[in-house]
């Protein structure tokens, strides 16, 4: 009895010894993991801004192709009266190409899929069924920002009586790929041929089916501001509950040297300024662009909330500013 209470107390302490260890190590540990961060924090500058000089164009890059300062929705919308089946694009550059697509009731696309990126796109009115492969379809009405994944096959389809109108951004120069049930659409310059493909892109935690941008966060109140991120897109959701006065022309914004940035408003009012132009207020629907290299700058505008949608291809994207700004920025 008594040598079996002796290896019982003797396991005890050891137990003890080894917890006790253990938290010695784990506080070691700790101790070295904030070293280890004081030491990041003072070797690397993080957010400090650095003042360098910077590659600028020497003349402004002027607006190329369907691109141009502003696309007002009312002026897209009656280039197209009445008709309800109609496309026109209003932006291109290296990595997207954006339209408007108007999509008659009882109209449903083939499905498709594009090969090495995602398609996203904005419903402006209208609702539409949207079937993606490996998830359930759902109905997408007014400001409902829908993405799908490289490689995910996909089919949209008018619902109800009135024409659903979206702005979609799609790869530029990138046709669609058609599973064998469907016809491929003619493209010039493509031939379609039989080939096997494997793997397909994926949903996570940013990047979801889709954002009902009025239940979800105008109603809602859902803090999100990024709706696509991967190594070619980054869309972000820049919302404002209230208006701010206009800055004063001396001050530039920010500008990126080697893509163009495009907005698209959902909500409310904006005022934009972009290098070479004058000061544009736009509203829902309407597009705003600024060349590569051209400073930009976005205020929130007029009564109440508003919100623009900035698309550009690069998520770790640097943006120059002016340097006595350098800290901030619009």
């Amino acid at each position: 009895m008594r040598i079996d209470r002796l290896a019982t107390v003797g396991r005890t302490a050891a137990r003890g010894m080894i917890a006790t260890a253990a938290i010695a190590a784990i506080a070691t540990i700790a101790v070295q993991h904030a070293a280890a961060q004081t030491q990041a924090r003072a070797t690397n500058p993080g957010n400090k801004a650095t003042v360098a000089w910077a590659a600028k164009p020497a003349t402004l890059p002027p607006y190329t192709g369907p691109n141009k300062l502003v696309y007002r929705l009312a002026d897209v919308l009656a280039a197209h009266k009445g008709q309800a089946n109609w496309h026109q694009e209003v932006f291109l550059s290296r990595d997207f190409e954006g339209d408007w697509v108007s999509m008659a009731p009882g109209g449903k696309t083939k499905t498709q899929f594009y090969a090495d990126d995602r398609v996203f796109w904005v419903v402006q009115s209208g609702a539409m069924k949207v079937t993606i492969e490996g998830q359930e379809p759902f109905v997408a009405t007014k400001h409902f920002l829908v993405q799908v994944p490289k490689r995910l096959q996909y089919s949209m389809e008018t619902v109800g009586n009135e024409p659903v109108l979206y702005f979609q951004m799609k790869p530029a120069g990138e046709a669609p790929d058609y599973p064998l049930t469907e016809t491929p659409t003619p493209v010039p310059g493509v031939q379609y041929v039989k080939a096997a493909y494997t793997g397909r892109g994926t949903y996570d935690d940013i990047n979801k089916p889709y954002i009902d941008f009025e239940k979800d966060i105008v109603q809602g109140g859902e803090k999100r501001n990024v709706w696509i991120r991967d190594d070619h897109t980054y869309v972000t959701i820049l919302r404002s509950q209230k208006a701010t006065p206009t800055p004063p022309p001396t001050e530039w914004g920010h500008y990126h040297a080697n893509f163009p940035e495009i907005w698209l408003i959902v909500e409310g009012t904006q005022e934009f300024l972009v290098e070479g132009e004058k000061l544009v207020t736009v509203h829902d629907g309407d597009l705003v662009a600024a060349p590569t290299g051209r400073w930009h700058r976005a205020t929130p505008a007029g009564e109440g909330p508003s919100t623009r949608l900035a698309y550009i291809p690069r998520p770790d994207n640097l943006h120059w500013y002016q340097p006595e700004k350098a800290q901030g920025g619009n």
